[in-house]
């Protein structure tokens, strides 16, 4: 296959970006998105041209380290992360447009890496749990039915790509921090936390800059785990309850 890549590249987060055409060719089918980068790369390398970064790390589809705009989709035309996307997907002699993910929140570093630190910092307010120290606990010692468990693992499933982020028309993060609620709240161990830890969440969302949910759902689709729409609407849920509960606070 031969392909046209129009790729943004950006020197650093303080310096203007723009798009910037090459050609590859031998690109097989069956290569993934980023083996197919990883080719141009080396050509650009062998040809004495800085390298094109990206972000990536296990390549399997469970870290949730890649991530980039293709073609004006988040992780491309497949329900599935770029790592995991495979050119049998694109024809011979396509143009393909590849940009970073697009949110104030998520500033670009270089080319098409980004920084997601702000994901971080929402599950630090509020994605854990209390635990006594000591010896691990018995496994059956808590029992779970096995709706609130299948639930709580749907929601799990959130390896925080933040493509959620980049398909939303206003750059929102409300299915990312919903899914970590909906996770932690649904399960017994997170009952201490439960009232705190929404309005923790939801407070660090909005501080970081996320846009405002409208209901587009584009967010939903765009989610290679598939966590559902319906999330939100839990959270939104947990928050009045919590609203009203006080958040458990005593200021």
């Amino acid at each position: 296959m031969r392909l046209t890549l129009r790729i943004w590249r950006q020197g650093g987060p303080e310096e203007p970006g723009a798009l910037t055409t090459y050609e590859v060719d031998g690109i097989a089918p069956e290569m993934s998105f980023l083996e197919m980068l990883d080719t141009l790369n080396e050509e650009l390398i062998l040809s004495g041209y800085e390298p094109v970064a990206f972000d990536h790390d296990c390549r399997e589809g469970i870290c949730g380290a890649c991530g980039m705009v293709i073609n004006g989709q988040a992780h491309g035309p497949e329900r599935t992360t770029t790592c995991q996307l495979h050119m049998r997907h694109f024809a011979d002699g396509d143009t393909i447009d590849v940009e970073p993910w697009r949110a104030a929140a998520f500033p670009v570093v270089k080319d098409l890496v980004v920084d997601r630190s702000a994901f971080d910092r929402i599950i630090g307010s509020g994605g854990f749990i209390s635990t006594p120290t000591g010896s691990a606990p018995d496994a059956h010692a808590t029992p779970v039915p096995k709706p609130v468990a299948d639930l709580a693992f749907e929601h799990a499933e959130c390896i925080g790509c933040g493509a959620c982020v980049a398909a939303c028309p206003n750059g929102s993060a409300m299915l990312f921090t919903s899914a970590k609620v909906v996770h932690l709240n649904a399960l017994p161990q997170g009952a201490p936390e439960r009232e705190s830890r929404v309005l923790d969440m939801v407070e660090t969302m909005d501080e970081e800059g996320f846009g405002g949910c409208t209901n587009t759902g584009e967010c939903a689709v765009a989610c290679p785990k598939g966590i559902p729409l319906q999330s939100i609407s839990r959270m939104n849920r947990e928050f009045l309850r919590a609203s009203l509960k006080g958040g458990g606070r005593t200021d």
